[in-house]
């Protein structure tokens, strides 16, 4: 089966969402997942319920969520870029059908890794893998480099009624 590189990007909700879907369908299908979360540090409900598909779906976080109200640090920026060259190098293994590098754009926003970085993982897939990047922000270059690119918009939100994220719907 040929591989794609899909883009969820936009400033509305699902864009991991849509992704974690993805990964559960092609776990169904007996594919092997890598999620692969950048900036993300914390466990989030979604990690109990993919713990329970790990031999189909692997998980790794390459962050330490602590800035986005301010500005990254060195840790962050060094964890995002050794977590990108580890990817590859999973990518590459032949292990995983399916990769999907969760919110790498906002880590490319951020400056926790260069584009070109991303583009070069981009253009060392392998044939047979899918690739999905989510974030917002993403580089007009990471779109052009996709095959698929979804934006989420924004219509309306009740984040802006001051409803915090609630556990098991947006974290």
């Amino acid at each position: 089966m040929k591989g794609y590189v899909q883009v969820y990007t936009g400033d509305g909700k699902g864009k991991t969402t849509a992704a974690l879907g993805l990964a559960l369908r092609a776990a169904g299908a007996g594919l092997k997942v890598l999620v692969a979360q950048f900036v993300k540090g914390m466990k989030y409900s979604e990690h109990v319920s993919l713990a329970k598909l790990s031999d189909a779906i692997t998980v790794r976080q390459y962050g330490r969520g602590c800035f986005i109200k301010t500005d990254p640090e060195e840790p962050d920026m060094k964890a995002a870029q050794e977590g990108l060259k580890e990817v590859k190098g999973l990518m590459l293994s032949g292990e995983y059908q399916v990769v999907i590098l969760d919110e790498a754009n906002i880590a490319t926003s951020f400056g926790l890794f260069l584009v070109e970085d991303l583009l070069e993982l981009i253009r060392a897939k392998p044939e047979e893998v899918e690739l999905v990047i989510t974030g917002r922000k993403a580089a007009p270059q990471v779109i052009a480099a996709a095959d698929l690119v979804t934006e989420m918009k924004e219509v309306k939100h009740y984040f802006q009624k001051g409803i915090e994220a609630r556990t098991g719907i947006e974290k």
